[in-house]
């Protein structure tokens, strides 16, 4: 039964980060379509958002691998 929990936890807590990270590189390369020029601008921010939220998928593993 901790196995499955384990797995769970870590199977679900992927979900979220994994569509942010999706529509944030979507997004990015949305804009940087729309204006080349803005390239330099948009980049760092859109690694910056993608970290942040692959930390979430790294708590829900560490949260896992705790149980």
């Amino acid at each position: 039964m901790e196995h499955l929990t384990s797995g769970l936890a870590i199977g679900l807590g992927a979900i979220g980060p994994g569509i942010g990270i999706g529509l944030i590189g979507a997004k990015a390369m949305e804009a940087i379509g729309r204006n080349p020029d803005a390239q330099a601008k948009i980049l760092p921010a859109m690694l910056l958002g993608m970290a942040f939220a692959e930390a979430i998928a790294i708590y829900a593993l560490v949260i896992a691998f705790t149980k």
